[in-house]
């Protein structure tokens, strides 16, 4: 990895005493949702994002929630740990995404649809395998904002944004962060992963996400996953059926993933 980038990322602040309680919570097989609840109350920032996420229409609850113990019940403890790292991720950097030719909120709106459809989704498949696809769908793309942040330092941010103008799929997204900065998004994510202390589990997901084949195979289906989500919800199109076509449904045929249930969730997605 480029020396500056793995320096940036050793000098990360450490995680705050709410998202380091609210990991050890979630992480103790005899710890309940009253005890995560009773985590977030103390941080009324994290609290009222959680409240407007469960209100949220990409979420699809049925009715107003008004309440952060009810809405802790409904996302489930996998997917409060990824708000809580997401709130994280929002104090710890300054979030410029411009050479990826995107805003602040176009970037938190993927990671949304990447946790929505997610969820839509293995709630149909392995609810079990959240614990690890939730939190990784929700910030498998937090390496470009230090990837950006290189950029801009370099000057290299208008000649990065003109060159992915030329390219549309995310495997070629890759190939240009590796021509750039001989890493790519995947692997600064897992480094910051690693640095903040989070699951090994978690940490190879989103390593070997890009090359799921080439993955430990305690995890491979976790990375398949991850990467058909990436596939279809992306800095380059979300949702939309011509490259899903073209992109995310081989990857399901390949890897014997039902089709259906996979569009069913997405269409559950694009409707809110």
């Amino acid at each position: 990895m480029n020396d500056t980038i793995y320096t940036k990322i050793k000098a990360l602040p450490p995680l705050s005493d709410t998202v380091v309680k609210i990991q050890a919570v979630c992480n103790d097989a005899n710890s309940s949702m009253a005890d995560l609840s009773q985590v977030v109350k103390n941080d009324p920032m994290l609290t009222a994002n959680i409240l407007r996420s469960a209100n949220s229409p990409l979420y699809g609850f049925s009715r107003e929630i008004n309440d952060v113990s009810r809405a802790i019940s409904l996302f489930g403890m996998a997917t409060i740990k990824g708000f809580a790292l997401s709130s994280a991720v929002r104090k710890s950097f300054n979030i410029n995404l411009s050479p990826y030719n995107m805003g602040e909120e176009k970037f938190l709106i993927i990671s949304s649809m990447q946790n929505a459809l997610m969820l839509a989704w293995y709630k149909k498949v392995d609810n079990s395998m959240l614990d690890i696809l939730s939190p990784a769908s929700f910030l498998m793309e937090i390496g470009k904002i230090v990837l950006a942040n290189e950029l801009i330092e370099q000057d290299l941010g208008d000649k990065f944004k003109d060159a992915i103008k030329n390219i549309k799929s995310i495997e070629d997204l890759s190939k240009l962060e590796e021509e750039f900065f001989d890493t790519t998004n995947e692997a600064v994510t897992a480094s910051i992963f690693e640095q903040w202390n989070l699951e090994k589990e978690l940490v190879d997901v989103i390593f070997h996400s890009n090359n799921p084949m080439n993955a430990p195979v305690y995890i491979k289906d976790y990375c398949v996953a991850v990467q058909i989500v990436k596939s279809a919800v992306n800095v380059f199109y979300q949702l939309e059926d011509e490259y899903m076509e073209k992109y995310t449904l081989p990857m399901l045929k390949k890897a014997s993933l039902d089709k259906e249930v996979f569009l069913q969730a997405a269409q559950k997605v694009k409707e809110k």
